[in-house]
């Protein structure tokens, strides 16, 4: 594995490439505009200066890890001699397809496809392609340069080559990768979503305020951190998207997405992302219980 292309420079995809070039991995990241590249590349930056405080790097590491990105707005010139891509976009399946067909005309025969996707169906994005045996799921989880684990989805047709290959090459970036079969939300999500789901509807029907229910499963769960303040960091349309491919996969009311969740969705109640979810991030107080909002 000699060069890794990253599509996609948003959250996933900035650290997805930040981890592939610190270990020493020449990346070419990609995105659909100069903006969003100047944002991915200044999150990145800033990621690294963490970093260098904590002093986990030196100075020279975040130079180094800077100068082995490239950027591009051309998928063509970002794929062109690429031996793995690992595409970040958003987590929406006519997008998706669209990329990996476009991937699988554009890339060399040799190239790796992988998708960062928390629930979309591996199989379902390799029939796109003539290389269904080369198409693998690398989900990374956020934020990418801390977390350790990565799941690795196996596509029906998924290749035990290309599985072996992308488990070591996943330990070279000293994470601790886990396989699993293609079904919807794979593992991490399959049991995540429908917690997250079920502490939104404990707000919703007024059992307890926000507060109240992260301080419950922090401290008598030992959750790092509550359920919904997780769903603010991971975004309330990222948990809702989830949710809706785990209910359509297994046709089971269980998975269905609270009301609650959907209305704050439509209403642009998005989590950090937006500065306001069950949480007030703009002000830095925490938010009262939204459900008298969004009932």
């Amino acid at each position: 594995m000699k060069k890794v292309t990253v599509i996609g420079a948003g959250t996933m995809g900035n650290g997805i490439a930040h981890v592939f070039a610190q270990t020493g991995f020449p990346v070419n990241l990609v995105d659909v505009s100069e903006k969003s590249l100047e944002k991915g590349m200044a999150t990145l930056s800033k990621n690294l200066d963490r970093m260098l405080a904590k002093e986990t790097i030196s100075e020279s590491d975040k130079t180094e890890t800077l100068q082995r990105i490239a950027t591009f707005t051309s998928l063509g010139e970002g794929v062109q001699d690429t031996d793995l891509v690992v595409e970040a976009a958003t987590e929406n399946l006519p997008v998706k397809l669209n990329i990996f067909g476009e991937l699988d005309t554009l890339c060399p025969p040799h190239t790796i496809l992988a998708t960062n996707t928390s629930s979309i169906s591996i199989t379902q994005i390799a029939a796109v392609t003539q290389r269904p045996e080369q198409v693998i799921g690398m989900h990374f989880m956020n934020p990418v340069p801390i977390m350790k684990l990565v799941e690795i989805i196996r596509g029906y047709s998924t290749s035990d080559k290309v599985t072996e290959t992308i488990m070591e090459l996943s330990r070279q970036l000293g994470k601790t990768p886990t396989e699993v079969n293609d079904y919807p939300g794979f593992v991490a999500n399959r049991i995540l979503m429908p917690m997250i789901n079920e502490a939104i509807e404990t707000l919703f029907h007024g059992v307890a305020r926000v507060r109240e229910i992260d301080t419950v499963m922090k401290l008598g769960m030992a959750h790092p951190m509550g359920p919904l303040q997780l769903a603010d960091f991971i975004g309330l349309d990222v948990c809702l998207s989830i949710l809706e491919v785990l209910y359509e996969g297994f046709k089971n009311p269980k998975y269905a997405p609270c009301p609650l969740l959907v209305n704050m969705v439509r209403a642009g109640k998005l989590g950090v992302k937006s500065g306001e979810g069950f949480y007030d991030y703009s002000t830095s107080r925490k938010a009262e219980n939204v459900s008298k909002q969004f009932h």
